[in-house]
């Protein structure tokens, strides 16, 4: 199954960039991350940082993976970053979200593990199919049905590093489709844009270049301020599978032939 990949990681209107993303393509697996030093606390990029070099230090890019293989590995780039708090006092509160996807191109399946608001949006003909829920607060209340609170969306209650951290949480792997894309994002990337938007830029492009390039003319019309990140991964011929799609709903609407 072919997979092709494409990054930006941009500096918005920060005075410095505390994103990282990583990408590894491997015969027989596959990796993309992002991270976002968690803001407020010195040493966010450090922490983004080495979460991202020890993930990508114990992916073999000939080697197939697992699930539970990853899961070690995102245990691993917490404690390195835990370690890194123990020896230097001004970096004892740095932290970072995360974003991975994993693939076993061998077993054609796929999951992934979050920390924090960065995301992994998984698009399955050309529609939102799965998207990760952030562990922030603002999104403990719209579940719990409140709207429009005022609550800072980047109070986060998950990151790796962070004080009383809770468990990553992971997907279940999921068998891909050709035509299957994905987008692992910071939230400077997805907060300016609509699933919407998001989903009409897929169907009209022809590469994960274009489509990133398309969804970052979307979000220079916004007000930018944060550090925005992303990785996009298409899974065989997403522009195919879209444009049948759209050809089949448009058909919905015709009036039928006499």
């Amino acid at each position: 199954m072919n997979i092709n990949f494409a990054s930006t990681s941009q500096i918005g209107a920060r005075e410095s960039n505390q994103d990282e993303t990583g990408a590894v393509l491997g015969k027989h697996s596959a990796c993309f991350m992002v991270c976002d030093g968690v803001a407020g606390t010195e040493g966010g990029e450090t922490a983004a940082q080495l979460a991202r070099d020890t993930l990508l230090a114990e992916f073999r890019e000939e080697h197939p993976i697992t699930p539970d293989e990853t899961g070690r590995w995102i245990h691993l780039a917490e404690e390195a970053i835990l370690g890194a708090q123990k020896i230097n006092p001004n970096l004892k509160r740095m932290s970072t979200t995360l974003a991975a996807l994993f693939i076993d191109r061998d077993e054609q399946r796929a999951w992934w593990t979050h920390a924090g608001d960065s995301r992994v949006y998984h698009f399955r003909r050309g529609f939102i199919h799965a998207v990760t829920r952030d562990h922030s607060l603002a999104q403990q209340m719209r579940d719990a049905g409140y709207e429009n609170t005022g609550i800072n969306s980047n109070l986060l209650y998950n990151a790796l590093g962070a004080e009383g951290t809770q468990p990553v949480s992971n997907s279940e792997a999921l068998p891909l489709e050709d035509g299957d894309a994905f987008l692992v994002c910071t939230d400077g990337f997805w907060c300016s844009l609509t699933p919407q938007e998001m989903e009409q830029a897929l169907r009209m492009v022809n590469s994960p270049q274009e489509w990133l390039a398309l969804m970052q003319k979307a979000i220079n019309r916004s007000e930018k301020k944060d550090n925005l990140s992303a990785v996009a991964v298409w899974v065989g011929s997403p522009q195919d599978t879209t444009l049948f799609q759209s050809m089949t709903d448009s058909a919905r609407f015709l009036p039928p032939r006499d």
